[in-house]
């Protein structure tokens, strides 16, 4: 929950070469007061059943830059891997094309920030939701 002092940040990840809510990704986040100012690490979550992290660590005071990393190399191998018990005529040899996602952006003090990632295997795209 974003104060008049704090931002707050909330994010889910959809599959769109499934279409459904990508399961068990690994999402951190970070932080910065300023553009040349360091990262900080704030900790981190899992995407759910429905694809969401409700549970991201709130942003301290003072920060203007947030950036997620989205571990999404895991997530494609379980897939691959279910894949090929279900069909083994079907594997596909090829590595995750982007084994992880980083989006940055910048925030102003009490705006809440939704930042859904439309993911699949060789590609995706973010925006600001609501």
């Amino acid at each position: 929950m974003s104060t008049s002092a704090t931002a707050s940040v909330s994010t889910h990840i959809l599959d769109t070469s499934a279409g459904r809510p990508a399961e068990g990704v690994a999402v951190h986040l970070f932080a910065r007061s300023g553009r040349e100012a360091d990262w900080q690490a704030l900790g981190g979550s899992a995407t759910d059943a429905d694809g969401r992290c409700k549970d991201l660590p709130t942003l301290p005071e003072g920060t203007t830059h947030v950036r997620l990393d989205f571990a999404v190399e895991p997530y494609f191998e379980k897939k691959q891997a279910d894949a090929q018990q279900d069909a083994p005529a079907n594997r596909d040899s090829g590595a995750v094309f982007f084994p992880e996602v980083a989006i940055t952006f910048a925030v102003t003090p009490g705006e809440h920030y939704h930042v859904p990632l439309l993911l699949n295997p060789f590609g995706y795209s973010v925006y600001r939701g609501s």
